[in-house]
């Protein structure tokens, strides 16, 4: 029963990361062994990255 609990709960919880965003770093990792020729980037490179992809340039409608 415990057992169970705990994995419900684990599913949960990758649910959660996956719908917030907060797994972007592993989900980055994952597509980036499909390339193995270019290094990876660190955790912290890579969340300048998307800030900067975020937040540069004007995105508006009109």
């Amino acid at each position: 029963m415990a057992k169970r609990l705990i994995k419900a709960l684990r599913k949960l919880w990758q649910a959660i990361r996956q719908l917030s965003g907060d797994d972007g770093y592993e989900r980055y990792l994952a597509q980036h062994d499909a390339r193995p020729n270019v290094p990876a980037l660190s955790r912290k490179a890579w969340f300048a990255q998307q800030q900067h992809q975020k937040w540069s340039g004007i995105k508006r409608c009109c």
